[in-house]
């Protein structure tokens, strides 16, 4: 593992961050949200971490389980009386997949659970990804990405955008993981 994944292990880095991720921090920490979902490796991912989130973003946490009937109980069991609860079943890229959302103290969290391991997930993967990118192009990239961002483009498309890859955004990020 290298540093740059070392940096979203735990959300503690949240602390000491932007407003906006100082509050996430204190809503999952309140909330407990990590620690009950501590048997499925839970990652926040996305663009909270990052700091190119816009407003209305959300906060997403991945997990890796290995029985989909039980991480839906706990799903159930943890969130469900959270304001606007939903979870189903789906299929993403193949893969059966859990999705659970509702909103936590004005944030809206979306958990997302497959049989994958949480650090070989495309949504883990991106985000190393992303924020390898904005090491390496700094604040002019951060600054096109959140533009675009804010003009309602999804965040893999901005980056694709900004940095001209071709094909599918989502593919062509996943291919600069090497």
């Amino acid at each position: 593992m290298d540093n740059f994944s070392r940096t979203f292990e735990d959300i503690a880095y949240l602390a000491s961050g932007n407003e906006r991720q100082k509050d996430a921090f204190a809503v999952l920490t309140k909330g407990q949200v990590m620690e009950r979902l501590k048997d499925f490796d839970p990652l926040l991912v996305g663009t909270v971490p990052l700091g190119i989130d816009v407003e209305g973003s959300d906060l997403d946490i991945i997990c890796s389980c290995g029985d989909n009937k039980t991480f839906q109980e706990v799903l159930v069991s943890n969130f469900s009386a959270c304001r606007l609860f939903r979870i189903w079943n789906t299929v993403i890229g193949s893969a059966e997949t859990v999705l659970a959302n509702f909103f936590l103290e004005g944030w809206e969290i979306e958990i997302f659970g497959q049989k994958k391991p949480s650090r070989e997930q495309n949504g883990y993967r991106h985000m190393i990804v992303e924020h390898r990118l904005l090491v390496r192009y700094g604040q002019s990239l951060k600054d096109q990405v959140i533009a675009l961002k804010e003009k309602g483009i999804k965040t893999e498309p901005a980056f694709a955008m900004v940095l001209n890859l071709k094909g599918d955004p989502y593919q062509a990020l996943l291919k600069l993981d090497l």
